[in-house]
């Protein structure tokens, strides 16, 4: 049962992508797909705001936005609260818009599907505007 990819795991490998759910912080370990758990003060010596909607739906969409184009590094995401609702905003290169939108907007409903979902967690509206 070790190898289920499934079960928490204490070890952080250095490419793994640091979430906050709530009060706890998680990581998804990108060369396995593992979910790690850490505490609060972070994963790896990343630190983790807990309770900080705006930081952790920005990095949902940073971490979805990196894996779907090819210049992960040409990705920003700039996330802010107001009030009782959080805006992401995410800027790629024009190049790399249409897979972020991807047919008829199926990518990037799927996005804002996601984003509104975990936003829900922390009881805020959350939505998405992408630039290219």
């Amino acid at each position: 049962m070790d190898d289920d990819p499934r079960q928490p795991r204490d070890e952080v490998s250095e490419d793994a992508e640091v979430f906050a759910n709530g009060d706890e912080a998680f990581a998804v370990d990108e060369a396995d797909g593992r979910v790690l758990t850490a505490a609060d003060e972070g994963v790896d010596g990343q630190a983790v705001a807990a309770g900080d909607p705006a930081e952790a739906l920005g990095t949902l969409v940073a971490y979805l936005a990196r894996n779907l184009v090819d210049e992960p590094d040409a990705v920003e995401v700039e996330a802010r609260r107001q009030g009782n609702s959080v805006v992401v905003t995410l800027r790629v290169p024009e190049t790399e818009l249409g897979k972020v939108i991807g047919r008829q907007g199926r990518i990037a409903r799927a996005v804002r599907t996601a984003l509104t979902i975990a936003g829900s967690r922390y009881h805020v509206r959350a939505s998405l505007d992408i630039e290219g």
